[in-house]
């Protein structure tokens, strides 16, 4: 065997760990139960409140899904009166459980399909999106390319992979693995089309990075080691809304899975965000409110 084809494996192994680093430590004691209902949220008889008119869809991110993405934000947002919805995308044939891996355009049709449902169980003219990771950015593609911003009045990222990822520095070694890259995009695309200078990402911000009528909030820490630089997470755009988390409490240290799964200070930044007429300023304390 070549060289290099000796070493085409160990590289691609390593980008894959990498990658299933991120799921949350939480995943493997919710795999059991990912399938089953969620506790709190996807109520179908739920109708949005005067208070919060409009429903809000979660998109979990990569190697996730519906249900252990959002053990701690979907509570936090349905205790405040909101009508919560999580969703399944991005699956792989023999793959349970760990979604988000299929071609992101067509998980951006998933995600199409699961707004239309929501807006016609609860009778809402528009929904909210809110995403973690790639599920803070696969939702441009649907505002932008599949009709979605008519339905959408805002979306919020956490931590998203918005302009493609170095992977702090390891996708930056695909071009010297001849076949590495068509072996990443043959066995899960959606981990090729979120590197830095892929196609898609290339296609997604073309033009600029928002669509009108949509508000945009983009949260963000700067220990965030899987979307790098963390600065590239953020949008431009005079309907935007960046936030770094350590701008808000320089103490927290949640990184890239933490700062979607668990921190506080984001969940408060998302709750101004949904509905900013009465937001509150967030700092240090929010992370116990």
């Amino acid at each position: 065997m070549l060289p290099w084809k000796r070493m085409l494996r160990p590289l691609a192994a390593l980008l894959l760990t990498a990658a299933v680093a991120v799921v949350p430590a939480t995943a493997a004691q919710a795999a059991p139960t990912a399938a089953a209902p969620s506790s709190g949220w996807n109520d179908y008889s739920c109708k949005p409140s005067a208070a919060h008119p409009r429903p809000v869809v979660l998109v979990h991110g990569t190697f996730a899904n519906s249900v252990d993405n959002w053990l701690f934000l979907a509570p936090y947002l349905t205790d405040r009166g909101y009508c919560v919805f999580s969703l399944d995308y991005g699956q792989l044939p023999g793959v349970p459980l760990f979604h988000a891996l299929g071609p992101i355009d067509k998980s951006a049709e998933q995600l199409s399909a699961f707004v239309d449902k929501v807006l016609a169980a609860t009778g809402a003219g528009k929904a909210d999106l809110v995403g973690h990771s790639q599920g803070g950015m696969m939702p441009r593609y649907y505002l932008k390319f599949l009709g979605g911003a008519p339905k959408v009045n805002a979306l919020v990222g956490i931590a998203p992979n918005n302009h493609g990822t170095t992977l702090s520095g390891l996708a930056n070694l695909l071009p010297y693995f001849p076949g590495a890259g068509d072996l990443l995009n043959a066995a899960t695309p959606a981990l090729a089309q979120q590197v830095a200078g892929s196609d898609f990402m290339e296609r997604l911000n073309a033009g600029g990075d928002t669509v009108p009528g949509v508000r945009y909030t983009v949260i963000a820490t700067k220990y965030d080691e899987v979307v790098t630089p963390y600065r590239t997470q953020f949008l431009s755009g005079s309907s935007v809304t960046n936030v770094l988390i350590q701008d808000k409490c320089a103490l927290d240290l949640s990184e890239h899975a933490l700062v979607g799964l668990t921190d506080r200070i984001a969940f408060h930044e998302v709750a101004n965000a949904l509905d900013p007429a009465r937001a509150t300023p967030t700092t240090c304390a929010s992370a116990i409110s």
